[in-house]
């Protein structure tokens, strides 16, 4: 078993996986560096969330590796995936997925709250990444009485708010209105250069694009995009080096 190199945070190789016999991932192979934002694209069945799942030790791949820096994800246990995506992985899916019983900043905290963070630390954290999302006023509500779109801010700030090393993003911006996405996803990319957050997200938008407000304004936020096909890459597609500086300047 080769390690993956060394300028690589997350590493695949060879993934396979499939569900009830039918193929989901079918030899799927990449690398993502320090840093990077990448933004995986292709229809509804193409394996995107499957490769997230995987990638965050989330499922176990049939077969195949999967690597975060020099921890082979692939083999350890489920006790040992679930440390890894608490203390070093984010998780924002296309629904929310809230604690009900809790109040937004509570939600948003309690990845802080896990690990151990005094309770006014993380609550004034917590505070700090909903005010960036527009839901500030909304920190003292539970999920039921917040809107969708609300929730889904909630969710975002929730899994940005402990600084993870990586950071999977299904479909992230899916619950929002069309002109509310590109700024939610704005305000996830720039927060995620300024602490050097690795970021792997899904989009049906061709791959670069990934946004719904357009190709042009997707392709700024992302480093680099990766299509599937059928479970299977399908190409590669980096960024012409003015896009990829329109990208940098966004953390400024």
């Amino acid at each position: 078993m080769a390690a993956p190199p060394d300028d690589d945070v997350l590493w695949a190789r060879g993934l396979h996986y499939a569900y009830n016999g039918s193929p989901a991932l079918q030899g799927v192979t990449l690398g993502v560096r320090e840093g990077e934002i990448v933004a995986v694209s292709g229809p509804r069945g193409s394996g995107k969330t499957t490769l997230l799942h995987c990638l965050s030790g989330r499922l176990l791949p049939t077969s195949g590796e999967v690597w975060f820096n020099s921890v082979p994800v692939h083999t350890l246990g489920l006790p040992s995936r679930e440390r890894l995506r608490r203390d070093r992985f984010g998780w924002i899916g296309c629904e929310p997925e809230l604690v009900p019983e809790l109040t937004a900043w509570e939600n948003a905290a309690l990845p802080l709250l896990l690990s151990g963070v005094r309770h006014r630390a993380a609550r004034n954290t917590a505070h700090e990444w909903l005010e960036r999302l527009d839901v500030g006023d909304c920190a003292r509500r539970r999920p039921g009485a917040l809107l969708q779109s609300e929730r889904q801010r909630v969710a975002i700030a929730r899994a940005l708010v402990h600084s993870p090393s990586v950071l999977f993003a299904d479909e992230p911006t899916a619950p929002l209105h069309r002109a509310d996405r590109l700024q939610a996803l704005r305000t996830l990319t720039t927060a995620a250069r300024s602490h050097r957050i690795t970021v792997v997200l899904t989009s049906h938008e061709p791959a670069g694009a990934a946004t719904p407000a357009g190709a042009a304004a997707g392709a700024a936020l992302v480093d680099r995009g990766i299509a599937l096909v059928d479970g299977r890459r399908a190409g590669s597609s980096p960024l012409p080096e003015s896009e990829g500086s329109a990208a940098c300047s966004l953390s400024a």
